[in-house]
C-alpha cells in the first residue's frame, strides 16, 4: 500500500541541528567582522563625503573669478584713464571726436598691472584686434613670446605616487570633457573668446572655463575698457586653476590623513572591543563545546568571567551555575541508578532463591510458604518500582511546574480529616492546632506539598501506639511559613536523624511486615521541600527528665509577609 503524500511528515517542521563549533581567531569570527564593519561605516562616509568637495570647489572657483574680475577691472579702469588718444576730425561745420588705445603705452600697463596681479591680461580694441599681452614683450629686436614652463615631474615617491592617483580619480576625463578646449592661435582676436566678445558688444563682464591639452584649467575674465562711458575695448585676465587645484588637494591629504588615523584608532579599537567580547564568548563555547563531549573536567569547565560585571560576565556566572546544576544532577542520577539496582537485586535474589527452591521440594506447607515469599517480592518489587518511578518523575516535574498560592491551614485540616479514619482504628487522635484565622498562604506546588505532608502524617501514624495524639501545628515567623508534625511513638534511632532521608533507608515499627515501604518517602520529602526552597528536619521529642517520648518533624517554608 501507497503512503499518501499528504500524509508525510513536513520537512520544515524538523529541528534544526546546531552547528559543529569549531575554535576561530579573533579575525575569523564572524562577531568580529561585524563590529569592524559597524565601526567602519561612519568614517569611510565623512572621508568620502570630504574626498568630493564639490560645493568648496564651485565657492573656490567663484571667488578666484571674482578676484580675477577685479583685477581685470583695476587694468580696465588704469587703460581707460591713462591709454587712450583723443582724435579730432573737421568734416565741414561738423566736428568728429573719436577715442582710441594708445598701444605703446596701454602695453607697459598690461605688463606691469598684470605682473603685479601674477595673472595674464590682453587688451583687443573695438575691432577686436590684439593690442597688448603681458606675456608679449616689443622691443627694438622685435616680439618675444613669454611661455610657461611645464610642471615638473612628480617624483616616485609616496607623494608622486599619490597625486597621480589623486589626479586621475578626482578629475576623471568626463568631467575635463565637458569644457572647451584651450586654444591659442598665433594671431588672436576677440573673436576667439566669448567673453571678450560680449564685454565689446554688451559692455558686460564675461566668465569662461576651458582645459588645456595638459588636462589643466584656464579661467579667463574679460571686463570693457571704457573712456566716458564709451567701451574703446576689452581686458581678458587670465589664470590657471593649479591654485584652485592645489588648494583641494592639500584639503583633501589633510582629510586623508586624518581619516588614515582614524581608520587606524578605529579598527584598534575595534579590535579591542571584539577581544573584550568575541575572544571570552569563544572561550565560553569551546568550554561549552568541551562538557557536551565530556573532554572537561569538573572544576575546570566553564571560564570564570564573573569579576568583569557586565553581561559576559552574568553569562560566564550563569554557565557555571548551570553547568554545576548538570554535575550535580549527573552525581544525584549516578547515585540513585546505583541505590535502584542494589535495591532492587534484595528482592530479585529472594526471589530467585524461591523460585529455585520451590521446583526442588515436593512438601506443599514449604511450597505454599515458598509462595508466600514469591508473592510478597513481587509486591515489593512493584512497590519498589512504582516508588522509583515516581522519584525520577519529580525533578522533572518540579523544574517545570509553575507555582501557585497554597493556604497551608486548610491543607493540614483537610489532610487530618482524611487520616482520621485509619488513625482511629490505631487509637490515635490528631490534632491541628495555629491560629485559625491565617491560612498561612505561600508560593507553591499544591499536589507536592500534599504528597509531603500526607508522607509525615503516614509516618507518624505508623508509630504512635495505642491511645496516642498526632498534633499538627503551624505558625507564620519571619517570613516563613513553620509546620511541625509530632507524635508519641518511641521516636528516632540516635544518630539517624539525618539518615531517614537518605534514599531506600528504611526504619519501620517491628510489628509492620517487612517490605511495606520502599524507604523513599522521606527522601522524595526533602526534594519536595528543597524545590520550595524550604527545609525539613527530625528530631526527638523530650520530657523535662530528658526522655524521648516522640517524634517531631520540622517543615520551613518561604513565605511572602500577608496582605503581598
Amino acid at each position: 500500500m501507497r503512503a499518501d503524500p499528504g500524509d508525510r511528515p513536513d520537512s520544515t517542521q524538523e529541528p534544526k541541528r546546531r552547528r559543529h563549533w569549531r575554535p576561530r581567531g579573533l579575525l575569523r569570527s564572524p562577531l568580529s567582522r561585524r563590529i569592524l564593519a559597524v565601526n567602519l561605516i561612519a568614517p569611510i562616509l565623512l572621508a568620502g563625503g570630504f574626498l568630493y568637495l564639490d560645493t568648496y570647489e564651485d565657492a573656490l572657483t567663484a571667488s578666484t573669478f571674482q578676484a580675477m574680475r577685479t583685477e581685470a577691472d583695476l587694468i580696465a579702469a588704469a587703460i581707460g584713464e591713462g591709454a587712450i588718444n583723443l582724435e579730432v576730425s573737421v568734416e565741414g561745420p561738423v566736428v568728429r571726436a573719436t577715442h582710441g588705445i594708445n598701444p605703446e603705452m596701454s602695453r607697459q600697463m598690461v605688463r606691469r598691472l598684470a605682473n603685479l596681479a601674477e595673472v595674464r591680461a590682453r587688451l583687443f580694441d573695438t575691432s577686436g584686434t590684439l593690442v597688448a599681452d603681458s606675456r608679449r614683450l616689443v622691443g627694438y629686436g622685435g616680439m618675444v613670446q613669454v611661455m610657461d614652463l611645464p610642471p615638473p615631474v612628480l617624483p616616485d615617491n609616496g607623494v608622486g605616487l599619490l597625486r597621480r592617483f589623486y589626479d586621475a580619480i578626482i578629475h576623471p576625463s568626463s568631467d575635463l570633457a565637458k569644457l572647451q578646449p584651450y586654444v591659442e592661435r598665433p594671431n588672436q582676436s576677440a573673436g576667439d573668446y566669448p567673453e571678450v566678445l560680449r564685454a565689446l558688444t554688451e559692455g558686460e563682464s564675461g566668465f569662461f572655463m576651458r582645459v588645456r591639452p595638459t588636462r589643466d584649467r584656464v579661467l579667463s575674465v574679460a571686463v570693457p575698457v571704457q573712456y566716458y562711458k564709451q567701451v574703446v575695448g576689452a581686458v581678458m585676465v587670465s589664470r590657471g586653476a593649479e591654485e584652485i587645484d592645489e588648494t583641494l588637494f592639500e584639503m583633501r591629504l589633510g582629510v586623508i590623513e586624518i581619516f588614515a588615523f582614524t581608520l587606524a584608532l578605529t579598527i584598534l579599537l575595534s579590535f579591542y572591543i571584539a577581544g573584550t567580547i568575541v575572544r571570552p564568548l569563544l572561550r565560553l563555547a569551546g568550554a561549552a563545546d568541551r562538557v557536551r563531549h565530556g573532554k572537561a573536567g569538573r572544576h575546570e569547565a566553564i571560564p570564570d568571567f564573573s569579576n568583569r560585571r557586565d553581561e559576559l560576565g552574568d553569562l560566564s556566572a550563569a554557565l557555571r551555575e548551570m553547568t554545576e546544576v548538570l554535575w550535580a544532577r549527573m552525581d544525584a542520577i549516578e547515585r540513585f541508578a546505583a541505590d535502584v539496582a542494589h535495591e532492587i537485586k534484595n528482592p530479585l535474589t529472594s526471589l530467585r532463591s524461591a523460585v529455585e527452591t520451590v521446583a526442588r521440594i515436593d512438601d506443599p506447607n514449604q511450597q505454599k510458604r515458598l509462595m508466600a515469599v514469591i508473592v510478597d517480592d513481587v509486591q515489593r518489587l512493584n512497590r519498589l518500582i512504582t516508588d522509583i518511578s515516581d522519584a525520577s518523575r519529580l525533578d522533572a516535574e518540579l523544574s517545570r511546574a509553575e507555582m501557585e498560592s497554597v493556604e497551608i491551614r486548610p491543607m493540614l485540616e483537610m489532610l487530618a480529616e482524611v487520616h482520621a479514619a485509619e488513625a482511629e482504628q490505631r487509637g490515635v487522635t490528631i490534632k491541628v492546632m495555629g491560629d485559625a484565622g491565617d491560612a498561612l498562604g505561600i508560593e507553591g506546588l499544591e499536589g507536592r506539598l500534599v504528597q509531603v505532608f500526607r508522607n509525615l502524617i503516614g509516618n507518624a501514624v505508623s508509630f504512635s501506639p495505642p491511645g496516642g495524639t498526632i498534633t499538627l501545628r503551624a505558625w507564620r515567623t519571619k517570613g516563613k511559613v513553620v509546620i511541625t508534625v509530632a507524635d508519641d511513638g518511641p521516636g528516632i534511632p540516635p544518630g539517624k536523624e539525618g539518615d531517614i532521608f537518605k534514599r531506600f533507608y528504611s526504619e519501620r515499627p517491628r510489628e509492620e511486615k517487612f517490605g511495606t515501604h520502599s524507604g523513599l518517602g522521606l527522601s522524595i520529602s526533602q526534594q519536595i521541600v528543597e524545590t520550595h526552597r524550604g527545609t525539613i528536619r527530625a528530631e526527638n521529642r523530650r520530657d523535662g527528665e530528658g526522655k524521648v517520648v516522640g517524634a517531631i518533624f520540622t517543615v520551613e517554608l518561604p513565605s511572602p509577609a500577608p496582605g503581598k
